[in-house]
């Protein structure tokens, strides 16, 4: 209710990179992205918008994920950056650090690389409350 629009994931896939589709290079996405084929380049939320990144269990991503929030549940070879929110599904492999703010992890997930916990972020843009009451 009071938190900014970053905090709440995408419910709906915006687009769709296919089984048997292979990308060479960087991908900037807003919004849903689901990936069932094979990326190799960076994965990357626009800046200052929400982006939710599902991999499905046939996925491979070789290269750096920035996004607020990821479901993973296939083959993730570099790090991972995820703002707010990440889980990690029965068949994800990840094979470099995953940085985070909530995490799940599923039975089964692995990860060859350090799990970093990441407090809120302190924004330049703090607004300071005056008290309702005068002195």
């Amino acid at each position: 209710m009071f938190g900014s629009k970053s905090n709440k994931p995408q419910n709906r896939i915006d687009c769709l990179i296919g089984a048997g589709t292979t990308i060479e290079g960087n991908i900037t996405f807003s919004g849903g992205l689901r990936v069932d084929g094979h990326v190799h380049g960076n994965v990357l939320a626009t800046e200052d918008e929400p982006g939710t990144l599902v991999l499905s269990e046939q996925a491979r991503i070789e290269g750096e994920i920035r996004v607020s929030h990821v479901v993973i549940n296939g083959t993730v070879l570099g790090p991972v950056y995820a703002a707010e929110y990440m889980e990690l599904q029965a068949k994800a492999n990840v094979t470099g650090d995953v940085c985070y703010r909530t995490i799940e992890i599923q039975l089964g997930a692995v990860v060859q690389g350090r799990l970093i916990y990441q407090p809120e972020a302190k924004s330049g843009k703090v607004v300071s409350l005056k008290p309702s009451y005068a002195d």
